[in-house]
């Protein structure tokens, strides 16, 4: 069975888009990203607010991949690029057009906090012996973590109390074993969360992911394994006609 799907991609053109510069104009290009992997980018449209990009690519789609999404952003010769907006289409949205899109989709804004990637490597056991029960967390490690502002993560995992930090990597390892005293009455399974946050000397911490899985209260092995880093729920709202033209159709 083929582990790849062939997928036909065109960005076209957007319109009425923010100003981003001081001019009063933007510098708009598109990034295509399957999952959290980017597989294009287009040039970048200098001084439009109604940019035609016009490019065509054929993306390779891994089997089980999630979702298919295109950002705008705002290119800036000094400091970082301003994102405009994102269009995104779930694997099952593009599987209901087998022979593609070709319309206006509208940007929807973008939360830093929604943008997360990567996995954290958990083991959770309630051991056999002990008085009070607790529930025990081996964070072991995670693995390509999100880029957040210049790109180099200082990242530390927090639960009920937090992990040490480990600098400048995207592929933090902890190996670390913490244990969380279950209340007296709690019985079946015991809900855990673990955030991983970008520490940051100076200024607030950026978020990059979090994960809640159940831990049995029962004296066997629990959940174990990497676990994909998922955002905070989201609140976002449309915010007005930003708009941009994929044209999606499958290749067979």
């Amino acid at each position: 069975m083929a582990k790849t799907t062939s997928l036909h991609c065109r960005v076209l053109e957007g319109k009425d888009l923010p100003a981003k510069d001081v001019s009063g104009s933007s510098d708009p290009y598109c990034v295509v990203k399957v999952d959290n992997e980017v597989v294009a980018r287009t040039a970048t449209v200098w001084k439009s607010l109604n940019p035609f990009w016009g490019e065509e690519y054929t993306l390779r789609l891994p089997r089980g991949f999630r979702s298919l999404t295109v950002y705008v952003l705002d290119e800036d010769t000094i400091g970082q690029d301003d994102v405009i907006g994102k269009v995104s289409l779930s694997r099952q949205q593009i599987s209901a057009e087998p022979r593609g899109v070709d319309s206006w989709l509208s940007l929807a804004p973008v939360d830093p906090d929604e943008e997360v990637q990567g996995e954290i490597h958990l083991e959770l056991q309630v051991p056999k012996q002990g008085h009070p029960r607790v529930l025990r967390c081996h964070l072991i490690e995670a693995r390509v973590l999100g880029p957040r502002g210049s790109g180099t993560l200082c990242p530390t995992a927090t639960g009920p109390c937090p992990w040490q930090v480990i600098k400048k990597t995207r592929f933090p390892h902890w190996d670390e074993v913490l244990e969380f005293k279950l209340a007296e009455g709690e019985l079946g399974e015991a809900v855990l969360s673990v955030e991983v946050w970008d520490w940051d000397i100076v200024g607030k911490n950026d978020f990059l992911g979090r994960v809640r899985t159940l831990g049995h209260t029962d004296p066997a092995p629990g959940p174990q394994g990497w676990f994909q880093l998922l955002p905070f729920p989201s609140t976002a709202e449309d915010h007005g006609p930003l708009l941009a033209r994929p044209w999606l159709s499958w290749r067979r």
